[in-house]
């Protein structure tokens, strides 16, 4: 099958999508940890901040990240008219 110049559109928005939010797992997941030590010594609602982002704010942020997958993914979907196949 070849790719129009459409589907290439869609798949570059897709894939730079894709990218951009895997950046934002990384840092949340990897980049946080790292400095762990030194979040540790901030408090936040009597909880080491180091403690809390792992413990409360990766979560959140990792459902933010799906959402905003969703919600793009979506307006992307009918911007470029595609439909699932059944």
């Amino acid at each position: 099958m070849k790719l129009t110049e459409h589907h290439r559109a869609y798949w570059r928005i897709n894939l730079l999508l894709t990218l951009l939010l895997l950046l934002i797992w990384f840092g949340v997941t990897f980049v946080a940890g790292y400095f762990a030590n030194e979040l540790n010594g901030v408090q936040f609602l009597g909880f080491p901040l180091g403690f809390y982002i792992f413990a409360q704010g990766a979560l959140i942020a990792y459902l933010v990240i799906i959402g905003v997958y969703v919600m793009v993914m979506n307006r992307l979907d009918r911007r470029y008219r595609v439909k699932q196949r059944h």
